[in-house]
């Protein structure tokens, strides 16, 4: 997690540097740039969040008194999240991130209404003359995990916990499943569909569901990896 975070983190200072070289038409140029970070949930997460996070105290500790930093956090991937977004940019903030996939489309929506506002979305696909995004490289992480996994396993299954059927998500689990193939062509990977980013209790669920079935090794896909184990401590303390 401490990679994710320096790699967020270096992210944000990226982009808010871009931002400020291109000279942004702000409304007030003289004022300090105001940057909004728009979570989809806790940043005590102890993942996702929590990463991105750390990227938001960079750019204040980078910049200082150049920037004022705001977060909204628990921010659902619907039209909450353009409401939010608009009030952010009616608040005076220059440069917006937006740090969930589902943030995507009403991003473009908020960003068409507000040309003089940057907006950063973090691994989408859509673009536009005042949006862009941002990513990792989430596959080498996942490529070290399923080439530990392959190498580890005695029931040569492994299970997968993942968040929502979307590319940077498949992309995770190819990677996991390439590298633990090529270290052991029998193993196989059982996939958990849980349908959210931030729900510990339904990942621990899941996790000990797997378990149960004398998988022995789970890897973790939602935003909630600490808060999902700890969770599962607490409902299977032998495992």
């Amino acid at each position: 997690m401490t990679s994710l975070k320096k790699a967020l983190a270096a992210t944000a200072i990226v982009a808010l540097g871009t931002a400020a070289i291109s000279q942004i038409d702000f409304a007030r140029a003289a004022d300090k740039l105001k940057v909004a970070f728009v979570y989809v949930g806790p940043v005590t997460d102890g993942g996702w969040n929590a990463a991105h996070f750390e990227g938001q105290k960079a750019v204040e500790k980078e910049f200082g008194d150049k920037v004022e930093t705001v977060k909204v956090e628990n921010v659902p991937e619907n039209a909450d999240a353009e409401r939010v977004e608009t009030q952010l940019a009616q608040q005076g903030a220059g440069l917006v991130f937006a740090t969930s996939f589902g943030f995507m489309d009403p991003t473009v929506s908020v960003a068409k209404a507000f040309p003089k506002v940057k907006f950063e979305h973090c691994c989408g696909f859509k673009v536009g003359s005042n949006m862009s995004v941002y990513n990792i490289r989430f596959y080498e992480s996942r490529t070290v995990q399923g080439t530990l996994a392959g190498m580890l396993t005695k029931s040569n299954v492994i299970g997968y916990i993942a968040s929502f059927p979307i590319p940077e998500v498949i992309m995770g689990i190819d990677s996991f499943a390439l590298a633990m193939r090529k270290v052991n062509p029998k193993a196989t990977i059982k996939v958990v569909w849980v349908n959210t980013w931030y729900d510990p209790g339904k990942e621990a669920d899941a996790a000990k569901a797997l378990m149960d079935q004398g998988i022995e090794s789970v890897s973790l896909n939602p935003d909630t990896v600490v808060e999902t184990w700890l969770a599962l401590a607490k409902q299977a303390p032998a495992l």
